[in-house]
């Protein structure tokens, strides 16, 4: 990424902790739309990413723990890092790592903005929360979200709609009827938090989407 990139990274972590901040023990404890974590488990997610964990080798450790499940890997040792530290301490150690151009070995540095930005998401939708993401942002976001193949394949999977971002930034992408909505919701329907997605979005494409996923 580029300078102005990271620094777009930095403001996320920064707005995403004053939201933290301001969250009760409850709301710690809620499940996210990372249907594996709660509030208090993907902080800790976030952190250990800007801080370059999991290194590989306890990655490898744990992914044999997990019978080469490397999802079940992550889940576990986040809950881990998560049962640490106190939802104060994570806070801090978002702030204190705001600026962190570290990442662990397997990430690709123009992940981790997305990953901040759908991550914030996962935690305010369930909170019913309202989480803005910056056009700026969205449109670097959303952006890498539909260039990437692995692990969502979002140019596949929503083939035949286009998205339109109605966050002031006129990213668009794909060709069919349209699917509008905020940059926050456009994120989780191309990272397949379909569900929550698709009830917070308009146009005509919608129907089209919700068939194909009663179909599937």
């Amino acid at each position: 990424m580029d300078d102005d990139a990271w620094d777009l990274l930095r403001d996320e972590r920064l707005s995403l902790a004053r939201t933290l901040a301001t969250l009760s023990d409850a709301q710690w404890a809620t499940r996210t739309l990372c249907t594996e974590w709660t509030v208090r488990e993907v902080v800790a997610h976030l952190v250990m990413t800007s801080v370059g964990e999991p290194s590989l080798s306890v990655m490898a450790a744990a992914t044999a723990r997990a019978r080469g499940n490397v999802w079940h890997a992550s889940r576990d040792l986040t809950r881990t890092a998560a049962a640490r530290r106190s939802p104060g301490e994570l806070v801090r150690a978002v702030e204190e790592s705001a600026d962190s151009r570290r990442r662990p070995v397997f990430v690709v540095d123009a992940n981790i903005l997305p990953d901040v930005v759908v991550h914030g998401q996962d935690i305010a939708v369930p909170l019913g929360l309202h989480r803005q993401v910056p056009a700026v942002v969205a449109g670097v976001a959303l952006a890498r979200l539909w260039s990437m193949g692995f692990p969502f394949h979002a140019r596949r999977r929503l083939a035949g709609v286009r998205l339109c971002c109605a966050d002031g930034t006129s990213w668009a992408a794909g060709e069919g009827p349209e699917v509008s909505g905020s940059a926050g919701a456009l994120a989780l329907l191309m990272t397949q938090r379909t569900t929550a997605a698709l009830s917070m979005l308009q146009g005509p494409g919608v129907a089209r989407l919700e068939a194909r996923l009663a179909h599937a």
